[in-house]
């Protein structure tokens, strides 16, 4: 009997900058409310706060010369190599972002040409016919590439997929607004192939709320009167807190359905990095669903800590550095089961079930 045509991870890479801000680089901040209202607490109880709400003790910032193309780049040079592939066989290559190339001290949007053309010219692909888009989408675009990457390979219009997820969220946040401290910058990639296979993406599912939940993420003016027009990323965190835990659980919950399997087969859920209570809320909410008390131990990897927030990118380096064993006690094997899982801007929530070959 042949087997399907199935999308399988070939290699995989990602990129941190080097720069690394702790939360004490904050203690000096002028933390505003957004009446523009200094808070009764010293800088360093905020800090404490913070940590104990998100779990993000450090992030990681670009260097000054470097914009999203650069890092997306970065990524995709590294999961080329690790999929062992000639580039010029790439048939698309899909780039999920929010700003693109944002430079030091402009917060401009540049997206002309997309950050994917820049990338492909950055890795000297010749191949006309290998074609580069980007994908807006919040925090799940990477998810969500993947998923509309699936669609090409399975529908026959492509063998080889590089997925990108490249973002300097630290480039568009207001410096007196508190929320500033979640955000990073970092790039993930991925290469999907086309594989006659039993394994790779089984399921995956998507959905997108506007009707109330649009405005959860938005572009607004700094919280310090006079500052100027720039506009920043705002967010209305505990809506987006309660949107989260409303319906990403049952998501995932019907991607698993759908996939034919049971959640005691699951292995791993990479959930988007964004707080760390947040994601630990969720996974327990998805596990009671099924009438089982708690979560298994150790099955959702968390490196927020170290990295904070780098929206599309978190979920596509959470899997490289498993991958490549660089995170303690946590590893991916053949046969695994494993979920990708995101929800952010848009609102939008999505979730894959990936067998391991």
């Amino acid at each position: 009997m042949s087997q399907k045509i199935r999308s399988t991870i070939l290699g995989t890479g990602h990129y941190l900058p080097s720069k690394v801000v702790k939360g004490s680089d904050f203690l000096n901040h002028q933390f505003l409310d957004r009446k523009g209202q200094s808070f009764d607490l010293e800088n360093a109880t905020i800090i404490d706060k913070f940590f104990g709400i998100t779990g993000i003790a450090e992030r990681r910032y670009a260097d000054d010369n470097q914009v999203a193309s650069d890092l997306g780049f970065l990524a995709a040079e590294k999961a080329i190599a690790d999929a062992k592939i000639d580039r010029e066989e790439l048939d698309y290559i899909v780039v999920a972002h929010n700003f693109g190339d944002v430079k030091k001290g402009n917060v401009r949007v540049d997206c002309m040409p997309t950050l994917a053309a820049r990338i492909k010219q950055k890795l000297k692909i010749e191949n006309p016919y290998c074609v580069a888009y980007d994908l807006p989408f919040g925090c799940p675009g990477w998810v969500e590439g993947m998923i509309q990457a699936n669609y090409f390979i399975k529908s026959g219009d492509a063998k080889k997929v590089l997925v990108i997820g490249t973002e300097t969220l630290s480039r568009v946040v207001d410096p007196h607004d508190r929320d500033s401290m979640i955000y990073a910058d970092g790039a993930g990639a991925t290469v999907l192939g086309a594989t006659e296979s039993e394994d790779g993406i089984i399921a995956h599912i998507t959905r997108s709320d506007t009707i109330d939940h649009a405005l959860l993420l938005w572009m607004g003016e700094s919280y310090k009167e006079d500052y100027g027009d720039d506009l920043f990323i705002k967010m209305e965190g505990r809506k987006l807190y309660n949107y989260a835990l409303t319906h990403v659980p049952p998501l995932v919950k019907k991607c698993i359905e759908k996939a034919g399997i049971e959640v005691t087969d699951v292995k791993k859920v990479l959930i988007h990095q964004a707080n760390e209570k947040m994601d630990e809320a969720m996974i327990a909410r998805l596990f009671k669903s099924y009438g089982i008390s708690e979560a298994p131990e150790g099955i959702m990897p968390m490196i927020i800590e170290k990295m904070g927030n780098n929206s599309v990118a978190t979920v596509p380096v959470l899997l490289d550095q498993i991958l490549k064993g660089e995170v303690e006690n946590h590893e991916i094997n053949s046969g695994d089961y494993i979920i990708f899982a995101s929800v952010g801007a848009g609102m939008n929530c999505n979730a894959i079930v990936y067998k391991v070959a």
